[in-house]
């Protein structure tokens, strides 16, 4: 399979459809109005890193194409498939009806630490992340299946959005891939 560093992935784009013989892991990513486009291009990497099935793009969130987008993504926003939508709840509920587990990575007083959350896994699953500030909406918790928090116990109350991702994530992957 073709391997790109960063500098090689900025400048290549893929041809003849060589993005869709990425074999994908059943994991979506939704993005509930997350505004950093750092956080969106670090999460396209990450995307990219796992061989996610599709990125959705929701809100007010800047999309590609964008300079400050392809400068964290390094090109990655090339080689994954997104879409942009405008309402998070939209997204969610086709992915409902497509029989897709959705979990919230927030704090909330509902959720459950990452490290138990793998009990109650079933694939496919989509990972929703949250606004910088506000964090996924009331609506998407509520429509969530699970809510699971990454454990903070410095001062600070949370942590980045594309890094708490990440975390879910792995987790997931090593599930799939070392049953």
């Amino acid at each position: 399979m073709l391997k790109l560093n960063s500098k090689q992935l900025r400048k290549t784009k893929p041809v003849n459809g060589q993005e869709k013989l990425i074999k994908r892991n059943p994991i979506y990513f939704v993005l509930d109005n997350v505004l950093d486009t750092y956080n969106i291009g670090s999460i396209f990497r990450l995307a990219d890193a796992v061989a996610a099935e599709k990125v959705y793009i929701c809100g007010d969130s800047e999309y590609p194409p964008s300079s400050r987008i392809h400068k964290a993504a390094v090109g990655t926003e090339e080689w994954v498939p997104w879409e942009k939508v405008e309402k998070t709840g939209q997204v969610v509920q086709v992915l409902k009806q497509k029989g897709v587990q959705i979990i919230a990575v927030e704090q909330d007083k509902k959720a459950i630490s990452y490290s138990l959350f793998i009990n109650d896994l079933r694939l496919p699953v989509a990972l929703v992340v949250g606004h910088e500030t506000n964090g996924v909406s009331k609506e998407i918790l509520n429509e969530s299946d699970l809510i699971v928090e990454i454990p903070m116990f410095g001062v600070n109350k949370s942590i980045n959005v594309w890094g708490s991702l990440a975390i879910v994530t792995y987790k997931i992957i090593e599930t799939i891939h070392n049953p």
